[in-house]
């Protein structure tokens, strides 16, 4: 930490207010408007000074974009496509273990049933439109449109305190990109495909993912982007104690 560091004074808080409240899970990006590499040269610059413990920085990040991004959209949805034609090949795939609970219980598994149908409300997909849900599912791999998709990994090695970590340096970018008029969607769905991504980014054998993100210029005038997911009162997670 440098003596700026401690003597600086955030003279425009509403702005960092606005980075944190005006993010949300993008679902549709301008795919015709480009970010050029410099934008993701300076989040990466900004989200690098994320806290994490003992300074460990656990994330490696893979940034890709035209050609190589289509070629992994192209190899993940046809296997997507597949595994819908034939599900049995969904365990070759599958979630990696631990990203979500074994087993849902309330009130987790009400939010994210809210989630679910009131994204496909927003979207005008019905309950039991198995091909609309499947497209919509896909949209994940296709980075929303995006022209920049992110990947990120991490060593195995490392214990479940550098996924805290992670997750504040996920977030730091994110607010990184609201700063410059970006938006984002992290994705967890890539996990479903690691066997696929990992070898197509040159992981290491040794590295997990972590997480996909779509990042780019929003569209403003596509429905899904008007869904926002409710927030829990402050006084329904908090015990003063």
């Amino acid at each position: 930490m440098t003596l700026s560091q401690v003597k600086t004074v955030v003279r425009d808080p509403a702005s960092v207010v606005s980075a944190i409240e005006s993010r949300f899970s993008c679902r549709a990006f301008l795919r015709d408007k480009p970010v050029e590499r410099q934008q993701i040269e300076e989040i990466l610059q900004i989200a690098r000074c994320a806290a994490s413990s003992t300074n460990t920085q656990p994330w490696k990040v893979h940034v890709l974009q035209g050609d190589r991004r289509d070629a992994l959209v192209a190899k993940v949805c046809a296997a997507h496509d597949a595994t819908q034609a034939d599900p049995s090949l969904a365990a070759e795939y599958g979630e990696v273990a631990g990203y979500y609970p074994a087993e849902w219980v309330s009130p987790y598994i009400d939010r994210r049933r809210h989630n679910g149908w009131g994204l496909y409300g927003a979207l005008g997909i019905a309950k039991g439109e198995k091909d609309k849900m499947h497209a919509q599912a896909q949209r994940n791999y296709r980075f929303f449109d995006a022209p920049v998709g992110l990947m990120f990994t991490m060593d195995r090695v490392m214990g479940r305190g550098s996924l805290i970590d992670y997750g504040m340096f996920l977030q730091t970018l994110m607010l990184a990109a609201r700063a410059l008029g970006l938006h984002t969607c992290p994705q967890a769905a890539w996990n479903n495909y690691a066997k696929i991504v990992m070898p197509f980014i040159d992981a290491d054998a040794n590295e997990m993912l972590v997480c996909g993100m779509a990042i780019g210029y929003a569209d403003e005038f596509a429905p899904v982007n008007a869904y926002r997911t409710p927030r829990e009162e402050v006084e329904s997670f908090t015990r003063w104690v």
